[in-house]
């Protein structure tokens, strides 16, 4: 279709006003000028009856006014045309046209001699939009538009007529944000047409393909390994970020981000963030890039064996806790360990989190560096006077001390002597004379108690007390109170198949072996006493460092015969010797 010129003068009628100039002019003109004015009027007049339009042209015309229903035009024609003003009328009811603006439109109906003609401007714009959609697909160009709204499955596209762009060509990944595109301008290629349903579909992924596609091409020319280049983080993942660095993408690993610990990739950067990173390695037949951060900067375990040696005392943040110590960092990319041993000097500690919580910010002392390894031994104890090695100095053996009973064990009572150092009563320390099986039968947890210092050993972390040696040992005077030949009387305490326990005095028992019980040894013990008899014997022997006290009634009872024999006898001098003889083989065989 043809688009009409339009002269730019604002007069109403044309013709008449060079009928009028015509005729003035002829009779000022000579006659052969007069002939050729009216040879060039007629040219004119010819050419304007030419001027005529039909419906469905498209004219080029200039606004000359503008009132409440319409815009009027001069299209160049005998009468103006008019187009609706609606159709000037923005979505915020404004109207966008201005007087002297040029404009094609539409011929809708030819206006008569007293009436204007009825254009269209949005037809007009329908018609060349689809004369340029046909032209951009056939040549496949791209072409712009603006996305006007969210459908289903899609987007509305205004490229002169409303195209449907789908939502899977709207990017390259998944539109998360759908609002985010309605109102922009993008350009978008061509896919499908049909103009009959006036159906138009878009694709905008196609040419950022395109574009990706040749940046990827230039970008992997030029990268190379050791680089240092600029880019945006495209993607975040648990084991790394992806970073656009020109079409195509790299992987910056989570163990590359930082020489320190990185709990994940998203607490450093998020997407569109513009990072700098050094080219680890590129793959160029696989279109593989593997990026790091961390190298950027020189690795701090280079200096770490200056800066942390064995003694220095450092400040760190807890970062990790386990079940075998806490790992505090002492710098970024610089982590060491302080072992669950080495956290207290008396504490037993199960975990870790019974000392320290994640965040805290504590002192330590380096005890052993590996930068080779990366290793950093540290101990949390050493930064506090160790007890033990000033605990010896102020409790000597000896010592009396008193404090309440922490706990009771079936081997012994523990009892608090300072902050976190306990002192241990063996049971066998408890009494010298009483056969405790269990300390409970005497104490209870919380009883204030006395104790006497036996020892100390600071390396392995023992106190021992004694509570027995506070009296004096009782077995320490029994070789003066009990010498040989002494009569005794106690009540039997226990009968056994090798002997009778006799109880001298509370705590010191002695023994009357079997052999020792009577001179008749056809005869079970047991017929012969019972528990709780009093029984009279004679100490035969005595061992105070042994504890014990060995004791004879058969003996006891012979010294009495013989004694009333000699009484008898020395009545009578010839049986004396007689019997005398006799006792003497008697007391021999029994030996």
């Amino acid at each position: 279709m043809d688009i009409k010129d339009h002269t730019t003068t604002e007069e109403t009628s044309k013709t008449d006003l060079l009928k009028s100039d015509s005729e003035e002019n002829k009779q000022d003109m000579a006659p052969d000028r007069q002939e050729a004015a009216e040879s060039l009027e007629f040219n004119k007049l010819y050419e304007e009856s030419l001027k005529t339009i039909q419906k469905g042209e498209i004219l080029q015309g200039k606004i000359i006014s503008i009132n409440r229903d319409y815009v009027v035009v001069d299209v160049g024609c005998k009468s103006e045309g008019q187009v609706p003003i609606e159709e000037f009328t923005g979505e915020d009811g404004q109207v966008q046209a201005s007087v002297g603006e040029t404009i094609d439109v539409y011929l809708e109906r030819q206006g008569r001699e007293d009436s204007l003609s009825l254009l269209s401007k949005k037809r007009a714009d329908r018609i060349k939009a689809w004369d340029t959609i046909e032209q951009n697909l056939s040549e496949g160009s791209s072409i712009e538009g603006r996305i006007a709204e969210k459908v289903k499955g899609g987007f509305n596209v205004d490229i002169g007529i409303i195209a449907f762009l789908p939502a899977s060509q709207a990017d390259l990944r998944p539109v998360k944000d759908a609002q985010s595109l309605i109102g922009n301008k993008y350009r978008f290629r061509i896919l499908k047409i049909n103009r009959d349903r006036s159906n138009v579909i878009l694709s905008r992924r196609a040419l950022l393909n395109e574009e990706r596609k040749a940046l990827k091409n230039k970008t992997l020319s030029t990268i190379a390994e050791g680089q240092t280049v600029e880019g945006k983080v495209k993607n975040i993942t648990d084991y790394g970020i992806f970073v656009d660095l020109g079409g195509i993408d790299g992987l910056l690993h989570i163990t590359d981000m930082s020489w320190g610990r990185v709990e994940h990739p998203s607490s450093v950067y998020k997407p569109g963030d513009t990072i700098k990173v050094k080219i680890l390695s590129v793959d160029q037949g696989n279109e593989k890039i593997s990026l790091g951060l961390k190298q950027l900067i020189p690795d701090p375990w280079e200096s770490v064996a200056d800066k942390y040696p064995p003694g220095a005392r450092v400040q760190g943040r807890v970062v990790s806790l386990t079940d075998y110590g806490a790992f505090v960092e002492l710098e970024e990319g610089v982590e060491g360990l302080v072992h669950i041993s080495e956290m207290s000097w008396n504490k037993k500690i199960r975990h870790p989190h019974q000392v320290l919580s994640l965040g805290d910010i504590v002192e330590v002392m380096a005890l052993n560096t590996d930068a080779k390894a990366r290793r950093i031994s540290l101990g949390l104890k050493q930064v506090t006077p160790n007890p033990w090695d000033v605990i010896a100095e102020k409790y000597p053996v000896g010592t009396v001390i008193e404090g309440k009973i922490k706990n009771i064990t079936d081997f012994g009572i523990f009892i608090g002597i300072e902050e976190e150092i306990d002192g241990l009563i063996h049971i066998s320390d408890l009494s010298w004379t009483k056969k405790i099986k269990h300390p409970a039968e005497l104490y209870k947890k919380g009883q204030l108690i006395k104790a006497v210092v036996l020892g100390i050993d600071s390396e392995h972390k023992k106190f021992s007390l004694g509570v027995k040696q506070l009296q004096p040992d009782p077995w320490s005077k029994i070789s003066s109170a009990y010498p040989a030949g002494t009569r005794v009387t106690g009540a039997i305490t226990n009968i056994t198949d090798f002997g009778i326990f006799l109880q001298l005095e509370e705590g010191i028992e002695g023994l009357v072996h079997a052999s020792e019980v009577s001179r008749d040894n056809s005869k079970d013990i047991r017929e012969l006493y019972k528990t709780g008899d009093m029984v009279t014997a004679q100490v035969i022997n005595i061992s105070p460092e042994k504890k014990k006290i060995g004791l004879s009634i058969k003996k006891l009872e012979i010294e009495e015969e013989k004694s009333s024999a000699n009484g008898y006898l020395a009545k009578d001098e010839n049986a004396t010797s007689t019997l005398g003889d006799l006792l003497k083989r008697e007391l021999a065989n029994n030996h």
